[in-house]
C-alpha cells in the first residue's frame, strides 16, 4: 500500500469486511443453550457461545480502530501519533494501517 488512497481504499474494505462478519456472528449467535438433549451437548454450547463472543468483542475492536483510521483520514491526520503528534514510521503504518500511536507511545501505553 503505497498511496493514501489505497490504504484508504483497503481501510474502507476492511470496515465492510469486518461489518459482514460481525453481521454473520449475530446470525449463528441466535441458538439458545439449554436446550440439548444431553448435558455435555449444553456444555459445548456454552463453550461455542462464549468463544463466539469473544470473536465478535475483538471484530467489534479492530473495527473502532479501522473507523478511528478512517476519521483520522477525513481530518488530515492520518499517520500522525494520538500521543506524541510526531509522524508515526510508515514501517509501522504499513503493517498496521489503523496504528493510532506511533511504537513509543504504543509501549508506554501497554507497560502502564
Amino acid at each position: 500500500m503505497g498511496t493514501m488512497e489505497s490504504t484508504r481504499a483497503y481501510l474502507e474494505g476492511e470496515r465492510g469486511r469486518l461489518l459482514e462478519q460481525i453481521r454473520q456472528q449475530g446470525l449463528l449467535g441466535e441458538e439458545r443453550a439449554g436446550y440439548g438433549n444431553h448435558i455435555a451437548d449444553d456444555a459445548t454450547e456454552v463453550f461455542e457461545q462464549a468463544k463466539s463472543l469473544a470473536l465478535r468483542r475483538n471484530l467489534e475492536r479492530v473495527l473502532d480502530q479501522v473507523e478511528d483510521a478512517l476519521r483520522r483520514f477525513e481530518e488530515g491526520t492520518y499517520g500522525l501519533c494520538e500521543g506524541c503528534g510526531a509522524q508515526i514510521d510508515p514501517a509501522r503504518m504499513r503493517a498496521l494501517p489503523y496504528a493510532s500511536l506511533c511504537l513509543g507511545c504504543q509501549q508506554h501505553r501497554e507497560s502502564r
